[in-house]
């Protein structure tokens, strides 16, 4: 096994994707045949397409598994929601250490360019050419704790709701699980009484700036976390733009860059 795959997948992100996806053996009754690729490698080849924005194609062959298997892979586990357990088990990991911190969380959105596929839509912020949307809550020192993306066109409001359902039930350091925010941080984007309502019916206090009535100057004070994140998310170069016709693979990178976040601060 080279350095780089030790480097792109240390021993610690292994263990938790074992955790995930167990080793498959390929018994073949008459023998022979060629050896599958290892996991490992594979992965590795993936995060570094995640990382470095290059295509498929150009995927040096240092990993060892061609280009056309790591991809074949990527696209089973992505069908299989490998990504998104695995950010729910970093998730968990970090939970259960008490380093996730529910009393202020913020949500927000980030528009990327696309060249086709599902899922996108005209966008109003760059001349109406084609784009995706990913649409983040992070808790208050910015771990992303939900993600979902959509068309350029979708308002941010309407993606509030499903971000806050689809935070998955995180363990507790005490107590049981835990899946609603004390608070909820958002731009003037989100000014929607329905959607105040919404929240105080869940038990959520809301912090929504309100259009016309509170400057710009301070919205910054509690969201910025939030803005953090989506610049680390921007450190995987396949979310600069999308070329992935199939949204569950844009997804998917989304997920990946996600759960290396979490990864990282799990071993700080």
């Amino acid at each position: 096994m080279t350095d780089l795959v030790k480097r792109l997948v240390p021993d610690e992100l292994w263990t938790l994707f074992r955790r995930v996806v167990q080793p498959t053996q390929v018994i073949r009754p008459q023998g022979g045949g060629r050896q599958r690729a290892g996991d490992r490698e594979c992965l590795a080849a993936i995060i570094f397409v995640a990382t470095s924005g290059c295509t498929w194609r150009q995927l040096p062959p240092v990993f060892g598994p061609a280009w056309p298997t790591v991809y074949r892979r990527f696209a089973q586990w992505s069908r299989e929601r490998v990504w998104a357990r695995l950010h729910r088990l970093v998730l968990d990991e970090l939970g259960a250490r008490g380093e996730l911190d529910w009393s202020r969380c913020a949500i927000d959105s980030v528009s990327v360019r696309a060249v086709k596929g599902l899922l996108t839509g005209p966008n109003p912020t760059d001349r109406g050419k084609a784009g995706s949307k990913i649409h983040l809550i992070t808790d208050r020192n910015g771990v992303p704790l939900s993600l979902g993306i959509s068309g350029a066109n979708m308002h941010d409001s309407q993606g509030l709701e499903p971000l806050v359902r689809g935070i998955p039930p995180i363990r507790s350091r005490r107590g049981p699980r835990r899946r609603r925010p004390a608070k909820l941080h958002a731009d003037k984007g989100y000014d929607y009484d329905h959607l105040r309502r919404w929240l105080r019916k869940r038990g959520i206090l809301h912090r929504i700036a309100r259009k016309g009535i509170e400057s710009s100057q301070r919205l910054g004070r509690h969201r910025w976390v939030v803005e953090r994140t989506v610049s680390w998310l921007a450190g995987c170069r396949r979310l600069h733009r999308r070329y992935e016709r199939e949204a569950e693979h844009f997804l998917a990178f989304v997920g990946i860059a996600a759960a290396l976040i979490c990864q990282r601060r799990l071993i700080e």
